[in-house]
């Protein structure tokens, strides 16, 4: 039985995404919010497929850098609560809703979720399942920092299985290379003092976009060949998704997360057609250093 995405919302801050929102040039910035930004990209998500939120039975977080580096309580009940989804389970005694959890794996964090929303769809622990990704700076504004490498930006996909069995998801591989790990974000604790709460350590060694590119591509050739995938027939959505198209090559932040999510929704901006290609092709790479793989066949190709 597949697994297809109903819908799929990006947000960004309102300074970010769009500058003349500002009411002066010298007017502060928005603090940006994992919560409110995975929120935002979640009730977008919902509004596009017609879902309330008392219809989503579990939502899995996977975002990596929040703000003030908050651990606990668990981010996804934070976004659970800012989404609306079953507060209240006397007033709405939803069967299997309103569980979430967060999944922490770097880059590959949405793939593996998608991983996770198979086995609970497949075996009909929940009807829909909805996956968050965001990703802020620990201080609130990632453009304040030159030297931090990520985007402020949330994604959100929902899922549900498919009528049509030739549809949705297929296997999610995961990938690895026998070395040390190029990129490493952590707090670093002998000289965080007292502002270890806005900031993080992000260690990137040089060429690490070489080799997490290299990653990137054995993984999709590992995954073609076992599942015989053509790739001239194939689009690729891969890790490196610009989150301003227009941007010179290098300037910005990089999505981080919820790339995956960016690159799905302007695959679907740009109008991709199933004349163009037979289905898609997710591949995620980072840390570790690993990579994850997954087929996509949206309904209706």
């Amino acid at each position: 039985m597949g697994i297809v995405i109903t819908a799929a919302a990006t947000a960004a801050p309102t300074d970010l995404a769009n500058p003349t929102d500002q009411a002066s040039p010298t007017a502060p910035a928005t603090s940006a919010s994992a919560v409110d930004l995975a929120g935002r990209a979640a009730r977008s998500c919902l509004d596009s497929a017609r879902v309330s939120p008392s219809g989503v039975g579990v939502l899995v977080n996977v975002g990596v850098y929040r703000e003030h580096n908050t651990f606990e309580p668990a981010v996804s009940a934070l976004v659970q609560k800012e989404v609306g989804i079953n507060l209240d389970y006397l007033a709405d005694p939803q069967p299997a809703a309103g569980f979430s959890f967060d999944l922490m794996n770097g880059a590959c964090g949405v793939l593996s979720a998608v991983q996770t929303a198979q086995a609970l769809l497949a075996t009909g622990t929940t009807e829909r399942l909805l996956i968050t990704a965001a990703d802020v700076h620990p201080g609130g504004n990632a453009s304040h920092d030159p030297d931090y490498p990520y985007a402020d930006l949330a994604g959100a996909v929902l899922l549900e299985r498919a009528a049509d069995p030739g549809t949705g998801f297929g296997p999610v591989r995961h990938y690895g290379a026998d070395r040390p790990t190029d990129v490493e974000g952590y707090l670093d604790l002998d000289t965080m003092g007292s502002s270890g709460r806005s900031g993080i350590t992000v260690r990137r060694t040089p060429q690490h976009e070489t080799r997490t590119g290299e990653l990137a591509a054995a993984a999709v050739a590992s995954y073609a060949e076992e599942f015989g995938l053509d790739l001239t027939r194939t689009l690729l959505i891969g890790p490196r998704v610009p989150l301003d198209p227009a941007a010179p090559p290098g300037t910005g932040g990089e999505p981080h997360t919820a790339a995956p999510i960016l690159g799905y929704v302007r695959a679907l901006e740009a109008g991709v057609r199933p004349a163009d290609y037979d289905g898609i092709l997710f591949v995620t790479a980072g840390a570790g250093p690993s990579a994850a793989c997954a087929s996509y066949r949206p309904q209706g190709w």
